[in-house]
């Protein structure tokens, strides 16, 4: 016997069109609609926040880097010609790169060191940045190229972004 046949005729009557469960197309699609609008709302702060990490990181990195090369200066040493000179030759900032360093030789900072908006150089014994996240970097910290670098400067009193110096 077919459902139909089974259920009295009062219960047919009552509910034509009764369905047996399950969504619409439509309640699906309003769905996933409202679902993409959330995530195109949320992806850009997702991202911005990531990048905001990226730059803590990489702005703590280069403080130990500098700690350990400003106590060899405050030893007395001759700064190392690189970073592998301290035990960090291999490392790289949040987005691969690896870290920039220049030390200078005794006297003024030679014509390549980095430089602020009035183009005098940031710091006396050695450069030391990561070049950010598009890669790029320029030896002025107001260039396109060199505003997204995380540098310090000041000989060390500053240590961030390069367009907040």
């Amino acid at each position: 016997m077919s459902r139909l046949q089974r259920q009295s005729p009062s219960t047919l009557l009552a509910h034509p069109h009764r369905r047996e469960g399950g969504f619409t197309i439509i309640e699906l699609l309003s769905v996933m609609v409202i679902m993409g609008i959330l995530a195109g709302l949320a992806l850009p702060k997702m991202i911005s926040i990531l990048n905001s990490a990226k730059t803590a990181r990489a702005i703590g990195d280069i403080k130990a880097i500098q700690t350990d090369l400003m106590s060899i200066e405050a030893g007395g040493q001759a700064l190392p010609a690189n970073l592998g000179g301290i035990g960090r030759g291999a490392m790289v900032d949040p987005w691969g790169n690896p870290y920039v360093y220049i030390p200078f030789p005794p006297g003024p900072p030679p014509g390549g060191a980095r430089v602020d908006r009035f183009g005098v150089p940031t710091n006396s014994t050695f450069d030391l940045y990561s070049s950010g996240i598009d890669g790029g970097t320029a030896a002025s910290f107001t260039s396109g190229a060199g505003q997204d670098d995380i540098v310090r400067a000041g000989d060390g009193g500053f240590v961030g972004l390069a367009r907040n110096y």
